[in-house]
């Protein structure tokens, strides 16, 4: 990898975090530290580039834990509340910036954005501290920086969904697919020749808007990529067991994991 890259799992967990409120479920419980999972969401360090994915509820405890300070950019892969809750603290990102902060996203998930922070893109929004969003519709390949981004269109119950392909100037493509339950084709084209792949792994049992562990191997197989991460991960799933059972190049992700250059 090229030195200059980094990717970290801020959070690896669904939409109900692990451990889930009042479950008394042994994986609730474990005192292994992979097993508690904040939700889903990867920072990327390209260079001096610092991009976030989503804004979920755990934003705040993520930043702190991973001594996060800086965000050049925000890109949003849907507009589940899991993924965008956490917007306001996004106000830590812009009081040493003199510019807005770019977000960039679909226009459906732009749209939700719009509807739910509506006073942080009014242009009453004047006062020093608060949000400065500069919104940036999807659509198609983008840059932040050196950072070459293409989003990457699945399906994912009812809403306007996208992963993301990474390519830093030097080094590994990267694609990151966190809600998913089917792959279009064209989607599929994309991931030609990655080198990296990090998706959606619900649980072991099917479910209608998530891939289930068999499901995501079987991505990762069509795909052909060297490495795999499953990320986006139930309280179904205790680390080191699901870990043992997984084919070679296919690892679980955990919270504070880095994929580093």
């Amino acid at each position: 990898m090229a030195a200059d890259f980094k990717l970290t799992f801020l959070g690896t967990g669904t939409s109900v975090g692990v451990p889930v409120i009042g479950c008394p479920c042994r994986v609730c419980h474990s005192e292994d530290p992979r097993d508690k999972r904040t939700r889903s969401s990867v920072h990327v360090r390209c260079g001096d580039i610092s991009v976030l994915v989503d804004s979920g509820p755990d934003l705040r405890a993520q930043a702190l834990r991973e001594g996060l300070t800086k965000v050049d950019a925000v890109i949003y892969t849907h507009a589940h509340v899991d993924h965008v809750v956490g917007f306001d603290e996004l106000r830590a990102f812009c009081w040493h910036r003199e510019s807005p902060l770019p977000l960039h996203a679909t226009p459906e998930t732009m749209g939700v954005l719009k509807r739910m922070f509506g006073w942080a893109f009014s242009t009453e929004n004047v006062f020093r501290g608060y949000i400065k969003p500069d919104p940036q519709l999807i659509d198609g390949p983008f840059s932040v920086g050196d950072l070459r981004i293409t989003p990457l269109p699945v399906q994912h119950a009812n809403a306007d969904t996208v992963g993301f392909l990474f390519e830093p100037p030097e080094g590994p493509k990267v694609a990151y697919i966190p809600d998913v339950k089917h792959v279009p084709p064209a989607t599929m084209n994309l991931l030609e020749g990655a080198d990296i792949l990090i998706i959606d792994a619900l649980r072991e049992q099917p479910h209608p808007t998530h891939l289930s562990t068999e499901e995501a191997l079987a991505i990762i197989t069509e795909c052909g990529v060297p490495r795999a991460w499953l990320t986006h991960l139930s309280h179904e799933n205790p680390h080191s067991e699901l870990e043992a059972i997984l084919p070679s190049g296919v690892l679980v992700a955990h919270d504070g994991l880095k994929i580093r250059a």
